[in-house]
């Protein structure tokens, strides 16, 4: 099956006219195959306006929530990117596009060597998957220009804000388990600005910096 009208009428309907506008971000979107990045049973519905499950009581995100969340960091092509909760590895893919090395943590073993194998086999050599604690982040990699949290936690773990570079900007949903806002922290020296953005809801972020 053509998926590459599916994804071009997700693009156009669901990113571009909901206002995301960098050309880079939306070209990403259209490269990337997000129905790869879905189980078999729902590759149908791969390019829909929703979330879908991808098993361990996952999901992979909304298409436009994606975009969202991923034009906000502003990309330029340079940088080295913290993603946290690689999930079915869609996000990663879309950052791999705009960045230069990503770093993604699933704390899920079948999840992480899914994504990764998915990732391997459509060429992004310069996306890593790793097993752990996301909130603790990855220091051996630090700093980052970026860091992307794609669940949520009560507060920003402060771990993954002392790996950011400096001006580097951190995404994440901020709150209850069940509802959320996304907030957007960028560091400056030793202080950190922060704006509260849209409601949304995530699954819950686990682990010793997140929910138990």
């Amino acid at each position: 099956m053509d998926y590459q009208p599916a994804r071009e009428d997700m693009v156009d309907a669901q990113i571009a006219r909901r206002g995301i506008q960098d050309e880079r971000v939306l070209e990403a979107f259209r490269t990337v195959p997000r129905h790869l990045f879905v189980p078999t049973k729902d590759r149908g519905r791969a390019y829909a306006d929703s979330p879908l499950p991808i098993g361990k009581g996952q999901t992979i995100s909304q298409p436009y929530i994606v975009a969202y969340m991923t034009d906000l960091l502003k990309l330029q092509g340079d940088e080295t990117i913290l993603e946290i909760g690689t999930g079915s590895g869609y996000q990663a893919a879309i950052l791999g596009e705009l960045a230069a090395e990503v770093h993604s943590i699933e704390r899920h073993k079948k999840l992480a060597n899914t994504a990764q194998k998915c990732l391997a086999q459509l060429g992004y050599d310069n996306v890593h998957v790793h097993l752990g604690d996301g909130t603790q982040g990855l220091p051996e990699f630090a700093p980052y220009a970026a860091v992307m949290v794609t669940a949520a936690a009560p507060i920003v773990p402060r771990p993954l804000l002392d790996q950011l570079e400096d001006n580097g900007k951190l995404i994440m949903p901020v709150g209850e388990r069940f509802g959320q806002v996304l907030e957007l922290w960028q560091r400056q020296g030793e202080d950190f600005n922060s704006q509260r953005l849209v409601p949304v809801a995530f699954v819950p972020l686990l682990g010793e910096h997140g929910w138990d």
